[in-house]
C-alpha cells in the first residue's frame, strides 16, 4: 500500500548522526513511529471502509447501478485484505523491534539498509536475497 503524500511528510527519512551506529536506539524509535503511525492510518482506512459499506449498502433497482456498486465494495475489500495483511507485516516488523532483529536480513543476517528500511519499513530481506528468493519463485522453486 503507498503511503499517503502527508504521512511522507510526517515521517521524513530518518538522518542518521555522524559515526551513528545502524540501527541505534534513535533509528528504531524513529522506525517505531513510523510503523505504529502507519498502522493507524491503515486501520483508520478500514474503519472508513466499514461505514461506507455499511451507509451504502442499499441495492440500487437498476442492474448497471448494482454492478457498480457491487464491483466498487469488492474493489474495496480487496484493498482492505491487502492492507490487513500489511498491517500483520507491520505487527511482525514492531516485534522485530523489540527483540533487536529489525533492520536485519532474516536469510544472510546481513544489514538490511536504511535506504531500503525507509523505502519499505516492513522489509525482511536485503535486496541481494529478495532478488534471490523472487527467482527461486520464477524458476518454480519454493
Amino acid at each position: 500500500m503507498e503511503l499517503s503524500k502527508q504521512f511522507i511528510e510526517d515521517y521524513p527519512p530518518y538522518q542518521p548522526k555522524e559515526g551513528e551506529e545502524y540501527m541505534s536506539p534513535e533509528m528504531l524509535e524513529h522506525f517505531r513511529q513510523k510503523l505504529l503511525a502507519w498502522k493507524e492510518q491503515l486501520l483508520e482506512e478500514a474503519e472508513q471502509t466499514v461505514q461506507h459499506l455499511q451507509t451504502d449498502s442499499e441495492t440500487p433497482a437498476d442492474p448497471n447501478d448494482r454492478a457498480s456498486l457491487e464491483e466498487e465494495f469488492a474493489l474495496e475489500l480487496r484493498a482492505r485484505d491487502r492492507e490487513r495483511k500489511l498491517i500483520a507485516k507491520i505487527e511482525a516488523s514492531l516485534r522485530d523491534i523489540e527483540n533487536g532483529e529489525y533492520g536485519y536480513c532474516k536469510i544472510s543476517g546481513e544489514e538490511i539498509g536504511l535506504a531500503r528500511m525507509e523505502a519499505r519499513p516492513t522489509a525482511t530481506l536485503t535486496v541481494e536475497m529478495k532478488r534471490k528468493q523472487e527467482l527461486k519463485e520464477k524458476q518454480g522453486v519454493a
